[in-house]
């Protein structure tokens, strides 16, 4: 039986299909661009997933403008009269959209009005994911999108936008390590005439730290721009390689913005382009746009092929984001779980950072547990300062003695280090849920809530809702979502 998302009197645990209308909507540094998608979720278990993604419409790519008396705001009024229009041509109204995803990247997350962009799709906060890319979950996303994981060997994403550069190390399908550098095409923009209207701080710094001279309202000389731009693509390099720089490290060290890929002595296999300059870098994009994105492709490409690195092309470049997001199922937990206090129940869009397997073993390591978490939290969550609870999934393996949850709870508290108040949210596929959150509480090392549930399957780029306590069987419902990119990133 297939059914759509939308139809009233839906039972979803019924349906052995349901098809739903998606939005991915991206806002970055430089553009902003949207993607309508149909998608066909097949019931597997107690899970449904994606069967098929049929692209509707792609939306034009529009520079994410800016305030014309304010440079560093985004012109919230434009913004959401490029949605109104893009919506009418994909012959879409918003209440036909079943569900979705919003994204905010780059700068676009250091505007002074980026809740107030958020607040756009206010009407859809009931069935959209809203995600503040930070730049470890932002690298993650851009390999995934791109097509990078599903190249053969490792492969190493280079994503590269309006403000920031994204890296992330690939291989067997999966994101291995991520990191970011302060280096983009729309560090600086001129104006028709050539002349300098804006310089972010990041381009300011390093033109100051190479004795060169910007000045706003005039133009800034060929010589000059060559420079800073063969100083940005050096840190993109050095940062991708391991490799020496020309660039001065402790320059270097500022630019950067995570802790530096892992150095293995050995290329990788290939290297895939996304985001804006990736356009130029394939030679899809002729135009220019009064930013330094067709000087950084050709400096960046050059590095790459001297270097002897293959540059592969996956196809997805500039629209190398999520597709939208899908709506699972309601699952419910086991009834051996551990919530206190009940009342921080119901929680809404909490983001999944999988642990991966280190508990199998008949010790559990404190530190490699603290150290997987937060490599996890880097790779796959969103912009956060510990105020935001995001609920770590871990695939339990062996016996429940007291010195493996110990080890385990004591790794998990150090790795989430939450803020005071902000739940401590713990998701198991195992039936320990209930002794791992006991634990937390009965060792007395925190006083945040704790909430550890059990008996659901989770994965990277997942989005928890956790229902209130059901009185008569002590579970807890919870929804699932998921964010879908194209076929050439492959679903998770």
């Amino acid at each position: 039986m297939t059914r759509s998302f939308t139809a009233e009197g839906r039972a979803v645990g019924d349906e052995d299909e349901i098809v739903l209308n998606s939005v991915g909507v991206d806002i970055g540094s430089s553009t902003t661009h949207l993607m309508f998608s149909r998608l066909t979720l097949k019931r597997r278990d107690s899970r449904y997933v994606v069967a098929d993604r049929t692209v509707l419409y792609e939306s034009a790519i529009m520079l994410t403008p800016l305030d014309r008396a304010d440079r560093r705001r985004i012109d919230s009024a434009a913004l959401g009269e490029f949605f109104d229009r893009e919506y009418a041509r994909a012959g879409l109204r918003r209440a036909e959209v079943d569900t979705g995803a919003l994204i905010l990247t780059g700068l676009a997350l250091r505007r002074h009005n980026a809740r107030q962009i958020a607040d756009l799709f206010a009407g859809e906060a009931g069935k959209f994911v809203t995600v503040t890319a930070g730049d470890g979950l932002e690298a993650t996303m851009a390999a995934y999108g791109s097509g990078a994981t599903t190249q053969p060997g490792s492969c190493l994403n280079v994503d590269i936008g309006g403000g920031t550069t994204k890296l992330a190390l690939c291989a067997d399908g999966r994101v291995l390590a991520v990191t970011a550098l302060d280096v983009g095409a729309r560090l600086l923009l001129f104006d028709d005439d050539g002349r300098l209207v804006l310089a972010e701080p990041a381009a300011a710094m390093l033109a100051a730290a190479l004795g060169l001279e910007l000045e706003a309202g005039k133009p800034v000389s060929p010589p000059v721009l060559e420079t800073l731009v063969k100083a940005m693509t050096a840190a993109i390099f050095a940062t991708a390689t391991g490799r020496g720089s020309s660039l001065d490290q402790g320059l270097l060290s500022r630019l950067v913005r995570l802790p530096a890929l892992p150095v293995s002595g050995e290329p990788p296999d290939s290297v895939v382009f996304s985001g804006g300059v990736s356009e130029y870098v394939y030679g899809r994009e002729q135009d220019s746009f009064g930013d330094l994105g067709a000087m950084i492709a050709r400096s960046i490409r050059r590095r790459f092929d001297s270097a002897g690195i293959p540059v592969a092309d996956a196809g997805s470049g500039i629209r190398a984001t999520a597709m939208g997001a899908s709506q699972y199922t309601v699952q419910v937990s086991g009834s051996t779980i551990f919530v206190d206090p009940p009342s921080v129940l119901p929680l809404h869009n909490i983001p999944v950072a999988l642990l991966g397997r280190c508990l199998d073993g008949p010790a559990i390591d404190t530190d490699e547990v603290a150290r997987l978490v937060k490599a996890a939290l880097t790779r796959t969550t969103e912009v956060s300062d510990g105020g935001r609870p995001v609920a770590v999934a871990i695939q339990w393996g062996g016996s429940a003695t007291y010195g493996r949850l110990d080890a385990l709870t004591a790794g998990l508290e150090s790795g989430l280090a939450a803020a005071p108040g902000v739940p401590l949210i713990v998701v198991s596929q195992g039936d320990v849920g209930g002794l791992i959150g006991m634990h937390m509480r009965d060792a007395g090392r925190v006083a945040n809530p704790v909430v550890s549930i059990d008996g659901i399957e989770l994965r990277d780029f997942d989005y928890i809702d956790v229902g209130a306590l059901i009185p008569s069987s002590g579970a807890v419902p919870v929804v699932i979502k998921s964010l879908v990119f194209p076929p050439t990133g492959g679903q998770l």
